[in-house]
């Protein structure tokens, strides 16, 4: 899995290497009528891009964060229940084992 992660952010690079040489023109951007800048074509996108994935990313940490802790309280709550009761899941001991000796000797 880290090999695919690996390829594919190293084929990203290489796309994006190939749109900044072939792209190196400068450009105005005009914000407002007495604010502009004057950037190069392939920081334009990739700050684009990366103001796009930014809110994405945000979202994704705080679902995973919130799943976390649901998942703890989960098993908090099913400790203290399992304690409640009287059993603890490290408490209990496997069966003997069976007579290993056949019938009629």
């Amino acid at each position: 899995m880290q090999f695919i992660r690996t390829a594919v952010a190293v084929i990203a690079g290489v796309v994006l290497l190939i749109f900044s040489v072939n792209n190196w023109t400068p450009i105005q951007v005009r914000v407002w009528d007495t604010l502009v800048f004057d950037t190069k074509l392939p920081a334009l996108v990739v700050v684009s891009f990366l103001l796009g994935l930014l809110p994405m990313w945000l979202v994704s940490k705080a679902g995973r964060w919130r799943l976390k802790r649901r998942i703890q309280t989960l098993e908090n709550a099913v400790l203290a229940a399992s304690q409640a009761v009287g059993a603890s899941p490290a408490t209990h001991e496997p069966a003997p084992a069976a007579d290993t000796q056949p019938i009629g000797q």
